[in-house]
């Protein structure tokens, strides 16, 4: 029986090393990364005055 003991007592130290402390808290802050969906294309925004020109096949 003394033997049993100190096994149990053995099993029971190893858990508490092991999952004595629960893990440090995350914040939800670190649970978000925030990136752009798509790269910036500078040339997406520039206005062209002629444009219906060529997409109406000037006539």
């Amino acid at each position: 029986m003394a033997h049993e003991e100190n096994t149990q007592d053995a099993a029971e130290a190893a858990r508490r090393a092991r999952f004595g402390a629960l893990p440090e808290r995350i914040t939800p802050a670190e649970m978000v990364e925030e990136k752009p969906a798509s790269a910036v294309d500078p040339a997406r925004n520039n206005f062209n005055d002629d444009e219906w020109l060529v997409r109406m096949g000037a006539f």
